[in-house]
């Protein structure tokens, strides 16, 4: 899109805006370029987004309308997705490689999402191979509008805290690895805010907090591979929210983020005014890598004390504070009336798919991950294009694995995209089967899910005595532990073509990912929008014609 064809954008949809009292926009412009970085102390090529790293934090209310013009100055093809936004109707904007065609180099794109009634604590990241691990990602917030209540008195200040393991391997060096048929291993270190520290007393404060005050701490980890325990010496994290949902209150002394989540806390400045440390370190790690960054208090004397608090052992600990979380019933949430009201538990399942996660090798001895016998691949055509121009079966073959995988099918890996056909408004279980030896992130793209249960062992039937049919948080990752099943529920009622995946970055890269396919047969603008008017054409329908009269993304 040319800057005239944006500047005219603007002029358009701000007249919109006024003639028809739509939700208010937002207009923001992001150019992509690399930069040197040395958070471990080693000089490496990095994403930046306006010479930031980590990107600026969008910062919106519910509803809004976001508008971002991306520049691409890379030598490479880029996409944003936005983790945790549903975007209704209207998965074209969801920046993932089978839904949306990359931006070029040397071009630019113009993202266009509404948070449509949503609140809570998000993150932004590239989407495209191994980009991830070499920055390009930030904090996404949407706060409450003013008329609707939160269960909590208005923070002093609020923060985003962005955790994550890093390697000093550019991302095209770890990409070349994971093509070579082995895996990236372990993380060098671990950041905070892009920073690396060590409990030596030196360096500057990430935060200040006023004695006697409370804030609000968005921590997010956007890491690539390592679950991480996030801490503060001396004070106690108040949950009270988790990936767009409002929490019961609870008290923690630490909390395990597993790649991909994001939480709300609120933590009081009551202690001895001077210096803490935050702490990020690793999970389920024989030898722990850690790091630091400086809390200070307003006014205070003292350096923080180098003793820091010891992290959890073992993934029980993990599972046990994973159940001890709970939905908030009677907070509103993005509209005024109570989570609790949706009474899910109350709803037939009208199927059951369970996904079962395996790793091993393809034909060519390359390592490869797999669900339920299938290792996903991205086509050069989106599945979503193929499928919107009417020529998915020159891309993809649709429902090649079974809702109930047989041992048979998941020994095997075939290696092919990856698209299931779901029925539109279907209440619908999902059961994650981890028959690997590490921890798993799932993430599901357009939706929030009711994570009712995390357990030992394999999935039967009977297990469902044991779901959380009352209180279970709705967010949009689950974590499942080695040789376990986690189960989700969620109705099916935003169409378009929604990514379900590992956000353990090698996992999903290796394939273990898939698209679900959610509409009636036949379009309906009532249904899902149509391609939009400045959507990226690429493979076989770069020159194709529109299928119907073309109509606005939003």
């Amino acid at each position: 899109m040319s800057f005239g064809f944006f500047l005219l954008y603007i002029i358009f949809t701000v007249v919109t805006t006024v003639t028809k009292a739509e939700d208010p926009y937002f207009f923001y412009t992001w150019k992509l370029t690399y930069g040197t970085i040395s958070p471990l102390g080693v000089p490496q090529k990095a994403i930046l987004i306006n010479e930031k790293f980590p990107g600026p934090n969008l910062n919106t209310t519910t509803n809004n309308n976001i508008v971002i013009n991306v520049f691409n100055n890379l030598d490479e093809p880029f996409l944003f997705t936005w983790s945790g936004m549903q975007h209704r109707k209207n998965s074209w904007q969801d920046g993932m490689p089978g839904t949306t065609c990359p931006i070029p180099p040397g071009t630019n794109f113009t993202y266009h999402f509404q948070c449509k009634d949503q609140i809570g604590s998000y993150f932004y990241y590239p989407s495209l191979g191994l980009q991830r691990a070499a920055g390009g990602f930030g904090g996404l917030r949407v706060n409450s509008r003013p008329l609707i209540p939160v269960p909590y008195a208005d923070p002093e200040d609020d923060y985003t805290v962005l955790i994550g393991d890093w390697y000093t391997k550019t991302h095209i060096t770890l990409k070349n690895i994971l093509d070579s048929g082995r895996s990236i291993g372990r993380p060098e270190g671990v950041l905070i805010n892009g920073k690396s520290g060590k409990p030596d007393g030196t360096g500057e404060p990430i935060f200040t907090m006023k004695p006697g005050k409370t804030y609000k701490y968005r921590i997010c980890n956007v890491g690539v591979k390592m679950a991480l325990n996030f801490r503060i010496q001396n004070h106690k994290l108040k949950l009270v929210e988790l990936e767009g949902s409002h929490t019961l209150q609870d008290s923690y002394d630490s909390l395990d983020l597993h790649v991909g989540q994001c939480f709300g806390v609120l933590v009081t400045a009551d202690q001895e005014p001077k210096d803490y440390y935050m702490v990020a370190s690793t999970r389920f790690l024989k030898s722990v890598l850690t790091s630091t960054a400086i809390l200070r208090y307003e006014g205070g004397k003292g350096a923080a004390s180098p003793e820091l608090p010891k992290p959890p052992v073992g993934w029980a600990w993990s599972l046990n504070q994973f159940r001890s979380f709970r939905w908030n019933l009677t907070a509103s949430a993005a509209r005024p009336n109570p989570q609790g009201s949706y009474h899910y538990g109350k709803i037939n399942i009208t199927r059951s798919i369970k996904l079962i996660n395996t790793a091993g090798k393809d034909e060519g001895e390359k390592l490869r991950y797999a669900l339920s016998g299938v290792s996903h691949v991205d086509t050069d055509t989106p599945v979503k294009l193929a499928q919107y121009f009417g020529i998915a079966e020159k891309v993809f073959k649709y429902d090649t694995i079974k809702d109930e995988p047989t041992s048979v099918e998941t020994s095997k890996i075939l290696v092919q995209p990856n698209v299931l056909n779901i029925e539109h408004r279907s209440f619908v279980e999902i059961v994650f089967e981890n028959h690997e030896k590490t921890a798993q992130s799932w993430h599901l793209d357009g939706y929030s899910f009711f994570a009712v249960a995390v357990e030992p062992g394999k999935w039967t039937p009977e297990k469902r005595k044991n779901y959380n049919l009352l209180d279970a948080v709705s967010r949009h990752t689950i974590q499942v532990y080695p040789k376990c099943w986690g189960a989700i529920l969620l109705t099916f009622d935003n169409c378009g073509m929604w990514n379900i995946r590992s956000e353990i970055l090698e996992k999903r890269y290796l394939g273990q990912q898939l698209y679900a396919n959610v509409g009636p047969a036949e379009l309906s603008q009532r249904d899902e929008y149509s391609f939009p008017a400045n959507g990226i054409r690429c493979g076989l329908v770069k020159d194709l014609p529109d299928p119907q009269p073309p109509r606005n993304s939003v």
